[in-house]
């Protein structure tokens, strides 16, 4: 059975993206990218929203994201290897390998899929994500904070509680720490 995470790369005060949809401050570097990488690597099916999976399919369309250093190369290959499913109404079709793309985004159907799964799982992005924590899917949430407010814009968390255990923590020399948190079975 794989393990259902929700991560994310987010402001300080909260926000996966400013209010004009920019998140040119979240860009990490290589040691960041080196524990993305780790953190990755364990991954078997990753699940997005149309808006998150048109951001990361660069890592497979474009050769030029990946070029960019021995790491980007290493999340490029742990990218296209794994699974992924895109939710969407109103995209015509996906165009990456290993990829599926489903009309509306079934609960019972990622239970299903984590019980079957030979790695973990991501819910990328925070709207489809905010419909795997309301239906209790998430297990862990990993947090890559960065040393920035913006302010205001996309939320990472939908607006309900969470009843979340920290677990673990890393600092980055560049400023950025990652969280990672149990969710648990109730809410404060």
């Amino acid at each position: 059975m794989g393990t259902l995470i929700y991560s994310m790369i987010t402001s300080l005060d909260g926000y996966v993206a400013d209010r004009d949809g920019n998140f040119g401050w979240a860009v990490p570097d290589e040691e960041v990218l080196e524990t993305v990488n780790r953190d990755t690597a364990g991954v078997s099916t990753f699940l997005y929203g149309r808006t998150m999976y048109e951001t990361m399919r660069v890592w497979e369309t474009d050769p030029a994201i990946a070029g960019q250093s021995p790491r980007s190369a290493d999340f490029a290959r742990l990218w296209t290897r794994a699974d992924k499913v895109v939710y969407s109404t109103t995209l015509p079709e996906v165009d990456t390998t290993r990829t599926r793309l489903e009309r509306r985004f079934d609960p019972d159907e990622v239970r299903e899929l984590k019980a079957r799964a030979e790695g973990d799982l991501t819910v990328d992005g925070p709207t489809l994500a905010a419909h795997a924590l309301r239906h209790r899917l998430v297990d862990e949430v990993r947090v890559l904070l960065c040393p920035v407010t913006v302010g205001g814009g996309q939320a990472m968390f939908p607006d309900s509680a969470l009843d979340l255990r920290l677990r673990d923590l890393r600092r980055f020399g560049n400023g950025m720490v990652q969280l990672y948190f149990d969710v648990g079975t109730g809410t404060h």
